[in-house]
């Protein structure tokens, strides 16, 4: 069980360092973007529209990340008091029943939205945009994915914590 969480988890160790040199990309295109604007009195709406690209694939990909970090908002006032087997079965029970169930839920009801773009390999609707708009919709698709991996590698630790084989 130890190796499948190590797995589980390097995989949102990986995105989450493709993240940050996702966040550096847009930083630099945003600031590109704001030189040419404003100075130069030009702009690429294919320039503009990688910006918010990228910025939907932080969040899209960064989720997971941010869940194994504990990153993620929660009411910590009651979980930074509990014990270590308290926490074990918040996080079990709020990954079983909550992050599970949700993750599901939003690759389900976005598998038509995401494959009716595959169809006609969807496109900018803006003049000289970007023509992957189907590639950035698919990242709805690997949002929940990459959360139920995430949510299992957090369920089985928790798992062990309740067993006493891992310390918390």
């Amino acid at each position: 069980m130890e190796r499948l969480i190590r797995i589980l988890e390097a995989t949102a160790e990986y995105l989450g360092r493709m993240v940050a040199w996702a966040c550096l990309l847009m930083v630099l295109i945003v600031f590109v973007v704001v030189v040419l604007r404003y100075l130069f009195d030009m702009g690429w709406i294919a320039m503009q529209e990688s910006a918010t690209y990228l910025h939907a694939a932080v969040f899209m990909l960064g989720a997971a990340y941010t869940l194994k970090h504990g990153g993620h908002v929660r009411v910590d006032i009651f979980y930074e008091k509990m014990s270590v087997r308290g926490k074990a079965w918040v996080d079990l029970l709020g990954t079983l029943f909550l992050l599970l169930p949700l993750s599901i839920f939003i690759f389900v009801a976005s598998w038509d939205y995401v494959a009716e773009s595959w169809s006609v390999l969807e496109g900018s609707r803006e003049a000289g945009g970007l023509p992957g708009v189907f590639l950035l919709k698919t990242l709805i698709l690997i949002l929940p994915v990459t959360l139920v991996l995430q949510g299992t590698a957090l369920f089985l630790k928790s798992v062990q914590q309740l067993r006493g084989t891992q310390d918390g």
